[in-house]
């Protein structure tokens, strides 16, 4: 992203050591909450998520971002140095989903949906609600 950019900051965010900041300019989707197995294991509990594309993200401590290719058509980023969950990536996209923990508050972001629900762990109800998919977001709602 320019240095250059005068468009106003949406959010802010960080790892949990500080290590990995970053700025938004530009909207952010509301909250999706996955409950895929990889993403259970990722952060040991479902994660949400937010989105944006990588151009209106201003990356600090990249040096500490850390990726791993958790499948040939996503990547999972990370702080090396604490561990924290930060992105997670589908490759070639532009976009990013950033998780939403990491933003600083306030965030004026909602809670819309539920994906991958026919692989959730079974020592939690979902009782929010809010629209469920068994797959992902392009499935039809349950």
């Amino acid at each position: 992203m320019a240095e250059t950019d005068d468009r106003p900051v949406r959010a802010t965010g960080r790892c949990l050591c500080g290590a990995i900041h970053f700025e938004i300019r530009g909207p952010l989707r509301d909250v999706v909450v996955c409950h895929c197995g990889q993403c259970r294991r990722q952060h040991g509990a479902p994660p949400s998520y937010t989105a944006a594309p990588w151009s209106n993200i201003k990356l600090g401590g990249a040096n500490h971002l850390k990726w791993y290719q958790s499948s040939e058509q996503a990547r999972r980023g990370f702080c090396r140095i604490c561990g924290s969950s930060l992105f997670w990536e589908p490759i070639g996209s532009g976009r990013v989903s950033i998780a939403a923990g990491s933003l600083n508050k306030p965030t004026g972001l909602r809670t819309i949906r539920h994906i991958f629900v026919s692989d959730k762990a079974d020592f939690y109800e979902i009782t929010d609600g809010l629209e469920q998919l068994p797959y992902s977001m392009t499935a039809p709602a349950t």
